[in-house]
């Protein structure tokens, strides 16, 4: 069978078509690292969103307190 197949499909062929399977194999191998460090990066940015809205919540009650602070001081002035 492997006369049969040798004269059906030059070697050229059968190299070209492993070479193509390895190529397809080592991008499946370099896509799946990608995306797994697009998920660890998405994993990270999760936690800095959630400490980014705490943050910004302070940030405004900090805000509406000064401002409370700031109108008692301009009450006791007048």
């Amino acid at each position: 069978m492997t006369d049969e197949l040798t004269k059906r499909w030059p070697a050229a062929v059968l190299v070209a078509v492993a070479v193509q399977a390895a190529a397809a194999l080592m991008w499946g191998g370099a896509a799946s690292a990608r995306i797994a460090a697009l998920e660890a990066r998405a994993d990270r940015q999760g936690t800095v969103i959630e400490r980014l809205a705490r943050l910004e919540e302070q940030v405004a009650a900090t805000r509406a307190a000064v401002e409370r602070m700031e109108r008692r001081m301009e009450g006791r002035r007048g």
